[in-house]
């Protein structure tokens, strides 16, 4: 299956705040109306810098940090029971992390923060199931936070920010107050698409009883059943990074730097699908006419900005 089957080659958006002669000639290779027209709060913003000064102290939030540590005790707890495990709930426990993921990564991510393709209601309805399976906040919040982040990546703005150590970008933003610049510049961004997405705004108006019911009551009920009745038998200029075999645990979202790069291109890599099970998930969505519109960038706007602004790293030099 190939991964250009139907969808639109793009080319780089024109840079904030560029006018050179050089920049002129690579505005002539854009066409607006192939970038989303709709969607442009997602692309970086290298104007906005941080007020000078010592960032405010961590105000922590206890519930959130108590839970944090019980769900990994549990899941420690639960690495020693894999032995005594029936193979039908290890399969079960695979398959809901795929499909988890999928919500994550198809979903929140690569539709719905960043308009990289368009999905019939069939999809969009498994996507929304799938991402309250992966119980990373709803989708509104979690476009929120994400579109913020890439627009003022690597500043105080940033929900996530890397400069503020690996802890934190990993994990410990979701345990803490968030800085008043997100609060301040996630409250300017315009979400309006999203608030016009009915499903998106009833999984957050059910999101509660839904994580419930999905994260808690069907995971326990479905092994407990089955035990019972079943058989016994690119941007030198933005600090993120490419880790390839980050990709092979995270459904192909490790090309970070080509991410940063590029938001609107929906395989999120170079690489095609081989490199990305989101990618093959989109793809296979396109071949039974559930996903459309697919966004991907030429080859030679790849090589231009390699050329212009990489770090030498890239295997064309």
């Amino acid at each position: 299956m190939s991964s250009n089957c139907g969808s639109t080659t793009i080319t780089e958006p024109q840079p904030w705040g560029q006018q050179s002669g050089e920049e002129k000639v690579d505005k002539m290779l854009l066409h607006p109306e192939d970038i989303r027209p709709e969607l442009r709060e997602d692309l970086h913003d290298p104007s906005y810098q941080d007020e000078e000064g010592p960032p405010p102290k961590l105000q922590y939030i206890w519930r959130k940090v108590i839970f944090m540590v019980l769900v990994h005790l549990g899941a420690l707890y639960g690495i020693t029971l894999i032995p005594s495990c029936k193979v039908y709930t290890c399969l079960f426990g695979m398959f809901y992390n795929i499909v988890a993921g999928l919500g994550i990564t198809a979903g929140a991510h690569r539709l719905w923060s960043h308009r990289t393709y368009k999905a019939r209601l069939p999809l969009r309805l498994f996507l929304i199931l799938a991402n309250t399976m992966a119980f990373q906040n709803d989708v509104y919040d979690w476009v929120q936070d994400h579109r913020v982040h890439h627009k003022f990546t690597e500043t105080h703005a940033d929900p996530h920010n890397s400069r503020r150590g690996f802890f934190f970008s990993h994990v410990g933003w979701l345990l803490v107050r968030k800085h008043p610049a997100v609060k301040e510049k996630g409250g300017k961004l315009d979400i309006s698409d999203i608030k016009a997405e009915k499903l998106v705004m009833f999984q957050r108006r059910y999101y509660r009883p839904a994580v419930l019911l999905i994260c808690v009551i069907l995971p326990t009920l479905v092994p407990c059943v089955a035990h019972l009745y079943g058989y016994r038998p690119y941007n030198r200029n933005i600090g993120a990074r490419e880790i390839g075999l980050i990709s092979l645990v995270s459904l192909g979202e490790g090309f970070h730097k080509y991410h940063h790069a590029f938001p609107y291109d929906y395989s999120a890599s170079e690489y095609g699908w081989h490199a990305s099970l989101t990618t093959f998930f989109i793809d296979c969505m396109a071949a039974l006419g559930l996903a459309y519109d697919r966004k991907k960038v030429s080859k030679a706007t790849i090589l231009a900005r390699i050329k212009r602004t990489g770090d030498g790293s890239h295997k064309s030099g």
